[in-house]
């Protein structure tokens, strides 16, 4: 539950152009150009105004990251999708693994079942049965 809290918390939009631009060290146009191709999607209040969260500023200091190590951004794009297909896979993941962990736990809560009540009907039959090989 707090991961998805911290989430919803980076996702807030809480940042106009102008403070986003000089969070992340780049000029206004410069995020015009990123989100033009696809690079971030900020939210947009009724006036359609531009609103940027923590994670989009996070975002915006990887892709400055990648473009001064000389990546143009075709490949910062490329980087980008296969980061969000790995986190998407790890999720999945993730997912998977509890499913695993609940159905081992049901799978020993049966046979621990099944083990009592066969010890009830062992302890139910007459004595004389309970001897015989």
């Amino acid at each position: 539950m707090a991961d998805r809290n911290d989430r919803n918390d980076r996702n807030r939009p809480l940042y106009m152009i102008s403070v986003a631009a000089q969070l992340a060290g780049v000029h206004p146009q410069t995020l015009r150009t990123y989100e033009q191709k696809g690079l971030v999607t900020p939210q947009r209040t009724s006036g359609n105004t531009r609103m940027y969260s923590q994670a989009d500023i996070e975002r915006l200091e990887l892709i400055n990251e990648l473009t001064s190590e000389g990546i143009n951004l075709a490949g910062v794009i490329r980087i980008l999708d296969l980061q969000g297909r790995l986190d998407e896979r790890d999720s999945e993941l993730d997912d998977l693994h509890k499913r695993v962990r609940r159905l081992a736990d049901r799978v020993h809560e049966l046979e621990t079942r099944e083990s009592v009540n066969a010890l009830v009907r062992i302890s139910d039959m007459p004595t004389a049965l309970r001897r015989l090989p």
